[in-house]
């Protein structure tokens, strides 16, 4: 009963705290003068990433979830698997209701395919480390996975002068949510930024303990239960935050939400996998590490070849994604 109360007041903080963060994201990122890609990618992305990146922490840290490392590795694989599929497919779903399947989709594409250059490079980097042994270099990895998000962050902010100078400035498209309590004050932006992603984290946290409870009753496997249960829980800011952007046809803020907290937890969770966890190859994580990279670059190879982007293709990540559903449903 406890889980099922903490899953049905869970959600809707989750929707309150989406609302208010991506609405003050747009004034934050209009104050700072920044590119519309730097706001999703790096704000949103990293903002709407803690979560996710709160659960393989105190897993791994031992203060959490029965110290069991399986928690840990499999939210950290579970989280990218969910963006780059699940919630792309969402994405186009809500898109196509929006605007008509034939709609076309019109994220800034250079940063589309930077952040997803990365994240194929970074994620595949962090894979190949499940065979490296224990020993010197696993910490040499995760040192790298950590250098390689800070180069990322570079690049993504030096991109941003040329394009706002294009027109791909962040723009302002509604009044900020509090200032209908307190007009006029610059600084408010910040306070519904700080509150949206209190209620965000605030939200999961009661989603995750409602949905680990009710996962346990049907007694699924530890490694299962985080790759499944838990991001279905983390990933909900990313869902909801970037459902809300394409609606309203802010498309490089809702595609830079997915990308940028794909190649955030793409390197820093693995880095922390790397080191506080027993990192070994297996054949779920084996098959989850494909299924992640195959949806990512599916998103990579339409944004290189095709004119434009349409809701139809990306619904397919949401194939993908049952498809392992299935393949869990058998082991």
């Amino acid at each position: 009963m406890e889980a099922l109360l903490a899953l049905l007041l869970g959600f809707p903080v989750i929707l309150a705290g989406a609302e208010l963060f991506t609405n003050a994201v747009e004034h934050v990122g209009a104050g700072l003068a920044v590119s519309e890609g730097v706001a999703g990618s790096l704000l949103a992305g990293i903002g709407t990433a803690l979560p996710e990146t709160a659960v393989p922490v105190l897993a791994s840290l031992g203060r959490a979830h029965g110290d069991r490392p399986d928690i840990a590795v499999g939210a950290v694989f579970g989280a990218p698997l969910m963006l780059s599929t699940l919630t792309f497919g969402l994405m186009a779903l809500f898109a196509g209701r929006a605007r008509g399947f034939r709609a076309a989709l019109v994220p800034e594409r250079s940063g589309l395919r930077r952040d997803l250059d990365w994240f194929l490079g970074i994620f595949a980097m962090a894979a190949a480390g499940l065979f490296v042994p224990q020993g010197p270099w696993r910490p040499v990895l995760a040192a790298l996975l950590v250098v390689a998000y800070g180069a990322y962050v570079v690049q993504t902010v030096g991109a941003s002068v040329a394009l706002r100078e294009a027109g791909h400035g962040s723009r302002v498209r509604r009044p900020l949510h509090i200032d209908r309590l307190r007009g006029g004050r610059s600084g408010l932006r910040y306070v519904q930024l700080l509150l949206g992603l209190s209620l965000i984290l605030g939200g999961a946290e009661l989603f995750v303990r409602g949905v680990e409870g009710v996962g346990t009753m049907f007694h699924w496997p530890v490694l299962v239960l985080a790759l499944v249960v838990v991001p279905i829980a983390t990933e909900l800011p990313e869902k909801v935050n970037s459902i809300l952007w394409i609606r309203r046809g802010q498309d490089t803020l809702a595609f830079g939400n997915i990308t940028g907290a794909l190649v955030f937890q793409g390197s820093l969770l693995p880095a922390l996998g790397l080191t506080l966890t027993p990192w070994q190859p297996r054949p779920v994580l084996l098959a989850v590490t494909i299924a992640t990279l195959a949806g990512a670059a599916w998103v990579r190879w339409h944004a290189a070849r095709a004119r434009a982007l349409h809701p139809v293709p990306l619904l397919a990540n949401a194939l993908l994604y049952a498809a392992i559903m299935v393949y869990f449903i058998h082991l």
